[in-house]
């Protein structure tokens, strides 16, 4: 005899995990009178799976029969279709309630936790939906309640402690696909569907444009996510101007980046070639050592600004309009600055702490760091990767960031634009 709880498990790797659940109980004459025929047509013709879990008939013509049907839907439009067709018919709804199981290790979640998507998502609790704060893929759900009312939000593994209540399975699990806006969902849906060298860049660059003016006006803000690229091509002059008129409001880099962007401030250069002639210059390749040794003497990147080391460039107007800016360590690092954080658990929680303020990221010429923003950013917000090879954007859909648009360009093509955009 097949355990029921080993056949549910497998019933449930059938379906994609954004989907919508509830759980409908018929009773009556279903089979006689073609209740349940009728029921199961409706519910196909409304785009929604069904299982049966439980069916109890009737053993004479006079008795009625009960069938307990679990539906998942792509969809809350789809569900409440299909609840009014099983409505017509006496339907009862009994909505099923999240599992809730207590860490017994700090840093480990519990065996068969819910996995979270991006997606708006919902808890079922205590006879109530609860919206599940702080949107972010590959983590846990902790409900917890906050004096009177019920809360729960997203808890990535190294966050969780003994005696958190955890989501475990995925009954009493509400998934909504994000919602574009009117204004500008239906172009944003198909910009991210095909990443190509031959799309219209221009058109993608102001329809980033828009977004970054839409993102200001409801007091979002837009973060970019940056590459060493930008400053080794010699665009760094335009990252800081967008910084100083207001339109990049959050930084997030590696120390490559903040380093040579300093190299170049202090001695012209970017690795080594110098930026007005592109030549590479005698032992250029030692500057940006010289430029890092310089701001760890001073003690961090704000107090080398201060003293007068550093006197232009990004990381000098990140510092004059006290833009927020985190800079994630990897093991290649030289130096590193000390603004640095070499800590990649840090970092992560670092950077997560800007991402419920975000409206718009930009991800420009940096593939490791868009991969482990996008992993982090729920599906709401407006993304753009920037990158002259498309695998990057490949890479970045793959992995969950399925709302990205892709810009295969290079950067300071991608900046300029940018700018020409914003000032129309």
């Amino acid at each position: 005899m097949t355990d029921p709880d080993v056949e549910k498990q497998a019933a449930d790797r059938r379906y994609t995990r954004n989907v919508v659940v509830e759980r409908v109980t018929l009773f009556g004459h279903l089979l006689d009178e073609h209740t349940l025929t009728r029921v199961l047509d409706g519910l196909s013709a409304c785009n929604v799976e069904y299982e049966i879990r439980r069916i109890h008939l009737g053993r004479f013509s006079n008795d009625g029969s009960m069938i307990e049907l679990l539906l998942r839907a792509a969809n809350l439009e789809s569900l409440h279709e299909a609840l009014a067709v099983c409505s017509e018919y006496g339907a009862q709804f009994s909505t099923i309630e999240a599992t809730l199981v207590a860490a017994d290790m700090q840093g480990v979640l519990p065996e068969g936790f819910y996995s979270t998507t991006n997606f708006v998502t919902h808890v079922m609790h205590q006879g109530q939906w609860i919206e599940v704060e702080n949107l972010e893929m590959d983590c846990g759900i902790r409900v917890w309640k906050d004096g009177i009312a019920w809360r729960a939000a997203t808890c990535a593994m190294h966050r969780v402690r003994i005696g958190d209540m955890l989501v475990v399975g995925f009954d009493g699990i509400r998934i909504v696909p994000s919602e574009t806006s009117e204004s500008d969902g239906d172009e944003f849906k198909f910009m991210s569907n095909e990443v190509s060298t031959e799309r219209p860049k221009k058109r993608l660059i102001s329809l980033c444009a828009h977004a970054m003016k839409r993102a200001r006006s409801e007091n979002r803000k837009t973060l970019l996510v940056g590459g060493p690229a930008i400053i080794h091509s010699g665009s760094g002059n335009l990252l800081a101007e967008l910084i100083e008129r207001g339109w990049v409001n959050i930084l997030f880099a590696g120390n490559a980046l903040a380093a040579h962007d300093i190299e170049s401030n202090m001695l012209g250069t970017s690795l080594g070639v110098d930026l007005t002639t592109g030549a590479g210059v005698v032992h250029g390749h030692s500057h940006h050592l010289r430029a890092i040794n310089r701001v760890r003497r001073a003690g961090s990147i704000k107090a080398a600004v201060e003293a007068g080391l550093i006197t232009g460039g990004v990381m000098h107007t990140v510092i004059r309009h006290s833009t927020p800016f985190v800079l994630c360590g990897s093991i290649r690092d030289d130096g590193p600055l000390p603004d640095v954080i070499t800590d990649a658990v840090q970092s992560q929680d670092a950077m997560r702490a800007h991402i419920s303020e975000v409206g718009v990221c930009l991800m420009v010429a940096t593939m490791l760091h868009s991969v482990a923003t996008g992993n982090i950013l729920p599906a709401s917000v407006r993304t753009f990767c920037v990158d002259t090879d498309a695998d990057t954007v490949i890479k970045l859909t793959d992995r969950g960031t399925h709302q990205a648009v892709g810009i295969v360009t290079d950067c300071e093509y991608f900046l300029s634009e940018l700018i020409k955009a914003l000032a129309e």
